[in-house]
């Protein structure tokens, strides 16, 4: 079963998923990873040269090509606001909302100049983002975790969640 971690930017889907995969005992991946070496080029060098469409095309490829993996998978925030990435990931396991609060994740992402949306964008503008994103998250999930708690505990609780649903 793959396991696919979605949410907002810094709820802690890397973190949270590495430790995930050790309970479930599976390999793990982070797309926006996966993109960078599939492109071979960061980020921030894709989004200038090629654009934010591009990007999310090669996103939705990435998503796919996870499908079927016995893996944790955490998400680029908008690889699952693209309907068919999230119905192709639902239907190859678990789509897991990692729920946390704006605040928590703006204080996380707030200096890094490796998200290209989080430089280019004021606070105010992230948090309508954050809250225009937030119901798609919760439609295209099969689970929904608080991710508020330690990471091993919210590393648990996915765990717990998944193993349920096998």
């Amino acid at each position: 079963m793959t396991v696919f971690l979605c949410g907002f930017m810094g709820c802690g889907k890397t973190t949270v998923g590495k430790l995930a995969a050790k309970k479930l005992g599976c390999s793990f991946c982070d797309s926006d990873e996966l993109i960078v070496e599939k492109e071979g080029m960061s980020i921030p060098e894709i989004f200038a040269q090629k654009g934010e469409a591009y990007f999310r095309q090669t996103e939705a490829e990435v998503i796919k090509s996870l499908c079927g993996k016995k893996a944790v998978v955490a998400c680029g925030g908008g690889a699952m606001l693209n309907p068919d990435s999230a119905k192709a990931a639902a239907n190859a396991g678990a789509v897991v909302f990692l729920d946390l609060d704006f605040e928590t994740c703006y204080a996380r992402i707030c200096n890094d100049t490796n998200r290209p949306i989080v430089m280019s964008s004021t606070k105010e503008e992230l948090e309508e983002r954050f809250n225009a994103r937030y119901d798609v998250y919760k439609k295209h999930s099969t689970i929904q975790i608080d991710g508020s708690g330690s990471p091993m505990s919210t590393a648990e609780l996915i765990a717990e969640a998944v193993r349920v649903l096998k």
